[in-house]
């Protein structure tokens, strides 16, 4: 018996183990039997007998056990005989749809159909291997186009439908979808029986999965096609979901509604524009700029608006827009008007392109016309700004040179000082802006901008620094020279004394005047010593900015090039490789700093102590550089110490030893401890700020806090011998104690952050031995001589401020000094006694 007629035998239920091996055989990659050969080497009488025969078996089996009971009769564990198992069923059905899967390529009809599909929709949703197999067969009866296509069709998109919403990766799926998409103009968007993939349908437009994907777009594109009535469902659904939609969803949608738009005719290109577009455009018009939906909406509109210049775009814009649009632009709400400003601009020209070109000319005239920077709201005049300034941008070669003239003056003239609104000044610099990408307006903006200057001086933050952006175009896009715009000593008087928001745009605009970098360094220092002499605190400023703009490389050989330029400043004291450098600087240099110009030098200083700080990090990072640096400025800073006695030349002097180890400025270390115990009670904090500061710095903290200790101590009474107990024997210079200027010291060690750490790194013992002093000044009797109530206040306030810090910093123990820090102390007054 051949392997054809063998397998006819088999297919029906009283051979199915038979049938069933068959199957596995064909499952069997090592084994030769295939079904789809051998049911392609049928004749047609075999074919049909095997069909019939098939049929016949599985109408045997779903009546022995229906589908709907497979998944009853698991749960409750029912015994049932092996030819009712669910099991045996599904791999009777399995084979089945096998059959005929591999085998549709020869088919003729479909008359076992209706059984599959009553399978496949009362199938539970476990059994997921027989839910592909007859997915798959659906598919391929749809497409190969055999009898009850339709119900297959049907049962195929929504599986697939349903599968792209479950899968993590739908791609595949959605490929799917969108190669069944023809299954949908069969089926009546009215009738019940389809609401299920109606509301599938609209979900796939809140899917990010659809949107995105090439397949998916087409398919939702296909959509707006699909019924005429389901074009406003469509509509409303995005509507209802636009307030949660990301922005990139956004720029799907819009070119969804665009590709849809422009496929459309006939009553669906009606009913899309004049139930989608217009619709979107009222909303643009009418939402208030609060909305949430308001700026989507926009964004949608505009998607259209830059499609302008295709005829059949410009013919959709004319007519949706003609019976809104300037309606909008004259009614008294200003929002409204702000809005539609926007939107008109953003579609100018807004024209018939069916007109001939007289009477589009006349069209354009009229709209230029509309008196929209003269609004009396200052929304719509900024609003009015953007657009005519982005209008004249996109236009310009097209435009009469006499209203881009009038244009720009009104701007300029008028706008840029209004009065009454910080906004319409800032929009005038934001938008002059968008002017300045076009090439031809430079050279009329390049005899307007100096008009300009005095905005720099703005009270208002935000249009000074509208302002800058606009000179940093100006400068970018060279326009003009912008220090023809506004005054270098203006920029510099702005620098010393506005904000940093202001200040970084002012030396991002200045730095490659004051610092260019592919100059020499002879030139850097050259333009520093010119800047300081223009305006020190704005040379403070710049230098404080500097790195922002250059490397730390650059920055390092700055400061040497000035350490070069001092000691010019030292007569026969720098070495002679100096004096050789230095006699190579320009004249200009020499003739200042010889006469010892003490504003120069300070300023020349304070820029180098300004610049080691801003590197500071980098320096740590690299040894080398670190240890070079080190080397050449404490060889000279002696010297400077003795040149440069002047008061304002000893702050920036202090503050370069202290970034320097104490070892590299052994003259000036070992004294600086003395300066502060010699130190005057009534010092401020500019005498003694910066020798702490060095003292930290040098990690010498545990010093200036046992000189602290130790005239807190001394000021309190002497009992007996205890006074002396277990107190370290050192020689030391007899000053008096002096517990208010220890209490200044520690006031600026806790002040300031750096200091604070550095003391609070000390660890317990020394901040222990420090709060126990500063607890004894609780009992302290207020009438002694060498001290007063203000004093025992405020070593009071500090022992509960230390026990803070320590609780917080230091203590292992929790809540080990919080019993301190709540002490407060009554002052009675009457007796000068604390309680």
């Amino acid at each position: 018996m051949s392997k054809r007629e063998a397998f006819l035998q088999a297919a029906c239920k009283e051979n199915v183990e038979d049938f069933l091996r068959f199957i596995q055989l064909h499952k069997d990659k090592t084994e030769p039997f295939d079904v789809e050969e051998v049911v392609q080497e049928m004749s047609r009488d075999q074919r049909e007998s095997l069909w019939g025969r098939l049929v016949s078996l599985l109408q045997d089996v779903l009546l022995k056990s229906p589908p709907e009971r497979w998944k009853e009769d698991k749960e409750e564990g029912m015994e049932v005989e092996s030819s009712a198992d669910p099991k045996h069923i599904m791999t009777v059905v399995d084979g089945v749809t096998l059959v005929a899967t591999v085998s549709v390529k020869v088919l003729q009809d479909g008359c076992f159909c209706v059984f599959l599909a009553d399978v496949l929709v009362s199938m539970p949703v476990s059994e997921a291997p027989l839910h592909s197999h007859i997915h798959t067969l659906c598919e391929a009866w749809w497409k190969k186009g055999l009898q009850g296509k339709e119900q297959f069709g049907h049962t195929a998109f929504l599986l697939s439908l349903q599968k792209s919403f479950a899968l993590k990766k739908p791609g595949v799926e959605i490929q799917r979808v969108w190669s069944l998409h023809e299954v949908l103009l069969d089926l009546d968007y009215t009738s019940e029986d389809n609401k299920q993939i109606s509301d599938l349908l609209l979900q796939c437009f809140h899917s990010l999965n659809y949107i995105r994907n090439d397949d998916g777009k087409r398919f939702l594109v296909f959509l707006f096609s699909w019924d005429v009535n389901f074009i406003c469902v469509i509509h409303g659904t995005i509507k209802n979901q636009l307030e949660f939609y990301s922005k990139t969803m956004v720029a799907h949608i819009m070119e969804i509604y665009f590709r849809g738009w422009k496929k459309a005719s006939g009553d669906f290109l009606e009913n899309m524009e004049s139930s989608c577009i217009q619709d979107l455009m009222q909303n643009a018009i009418l939402l208030p700029r609060t909305s949430p939906v308001h700026a989507k909406v926009r964004q949608v509109v505009s998607y259209f608006h830059a499609r302008k210049g295709c005829h059949k775009v410009d013919k959709m814009l004319y007519n949706l827009y003609k019976p809104i649009l300037w309606k909008a632009l004259s009614v008294p709400n200003y929002e409204v008007r702000a809005n539609a400003t926007l939107i008109f601009t953003e579609a100018f020209p807004v024209h018939d392109p069916d007109m001939n070109n007289e009477g589009i000319d006349k069209a354009i005239q009229k709209q230029l016309d509309i008196g929209l920077l003269d609004d009396p709201h200052p929304t719509v005049r900024s609003s009015a700004i953007l657009g005519v300034c982005k209008i004249l941008a996109k236009c310009w070669e097209l435009l009469p040179p006499t209203i881009i003239t009038d244009f720009l003056k009104k701007i300029v003239m008028e706008l840029a000082t209004d009065a009454s609104s910080p906004d319409v000044r800032c929009s005038v610099f934001k938008c002059l802006a968008i002017v300045l990408d076009n090439a031809l307006s430079h050279p009329l903006l390049e005899k307007l901008l100096p008009n300009l200057k005095y905005s720099l001086h703005d009270n208002s933050e935000k249009v000074r620094i509208a302002f800058l952006d606009m000179l940093l175009k100006v400068k970018a896009v060279r326009a003009a020279k912008f220090w023809d715009v506004c005054n270098m000593d203006h920029l510099l008087a702005r620098l010393a004394i506005d904000s940093q928001s202001v200040s970084k745009r002012i030396v991002d605009l200045l730095f490659k005047s004051f610092f260019p970098v592919n100059e020499s360094e002879k030139e850097w220092c050259c333009r520093c010593i010119t800047l300081i002499q223009m305006n020190s605190m704005a040379a403070r400023k710049f230098y404080q900015h500097a790195y922002k703009h250059t490397a730390p490389t650059n920055i390092i050989k700055l400061m040497l090039a000035i350490r070069r330029v001092l000691n010019s400043c030292i007569q026969n004291e720098c070495d002679i490789t100096d004096m050789n450098e230095s006699n190579k600087e320009n004249s200009t240099i020499e003739r200042v700093l010889l006469k010892k110009d003490v504003a120069v030098v300070s300023g020349l200083l304070e820029v180098v102590v300004i610049l080691w700080r801003s590197v500071e990090k980098t320096l740590k990072h690299n040894k080398e550089a670190q240890k070079f640096t080190f080397a050449k400025f404490s060889s000279v800073l002696a010297k400077y110490f003795i040149a440069f006695e002047h008061e304002r030349c000893t702050p920036p002097l202090i503050q370069l030893a202290s970034f320097m180890p104490p070892a590299a400025v052994p003259t000036f270390s070992c004294g600086v401890l003395s300066k502060l115990r010699r130190m005057e009670s009534g010092a401020v904090p500019k005498q003694y700020s910066q020798l702490l500061d060095c003292i930290c710095c040098w990690g010498q903290a545990a010093d200036i806090l046992e000189l602290i200790s130790d005239w807190l101590s001394e000021a309190l009474p002497k009992q007996g011998d205890k006074a002396n107990f277990n107190r370290k024997v050192r020689i030391q210079e007899t000053v008096e104690a002096k517990p208010d200027l220890a209490l200044v010291y520690l006031e600026y060690l806790f002040s300031h952050t750096e200091t604070r750490n550095k003391v609070l790194d000390l660890g317990q013992g020394p901040l222990k031995q420090l709060h126990t002093v500063l607890g004894n000044w609780r009992v302290r009797p207020c009438n002694d001589a060498f001290c007063n109530v203000e004093t025992a206040l405020k070593a009071l306030v500090y022992y509960g401020r230390l026990g803070a810090h320590l609780q917080q910093n230091v203590s292992p123990q929790p809540y080990a000094y919080l019993t301190f820090i709540f002490i407060f102390c009554i002052i009675d007054v009457g007796h000068g006694q604390f309680h």
